[in-house]
């Protein structure tokens, strides 16, 4: 059985930490920022783990399962 390919799309979007939490970054901020707040905006700039139901997906495709 070959070894299984890391999916390269999901290596670049989402990253593991120490404890093997899967990290992604946030949505909506990458255009029509004027109507956002500054607040809002700075909250985007943070990371936040990957939800319950998709992190079986994310894991196989970067080859942790």
């Amino acid at each position: 059985m070959p070894k299984m390919k890391t999916h390269r799309g999901t290596a670049k979007r989402f990253r593991v930490t120490g404890s093997g939490k899967i990290m992604r970054a946030k949505a909506y901020k990458s255009h029509i920022m004027t109507k956002k707040s500054q607040k809002r905006k700075r909250n985007f700039r943070h990371e936040t783990e990957v939800s319950k139901a998709d992190y079986k997906v994310v894991a196989r495709d970067l080859g942790l399962r």
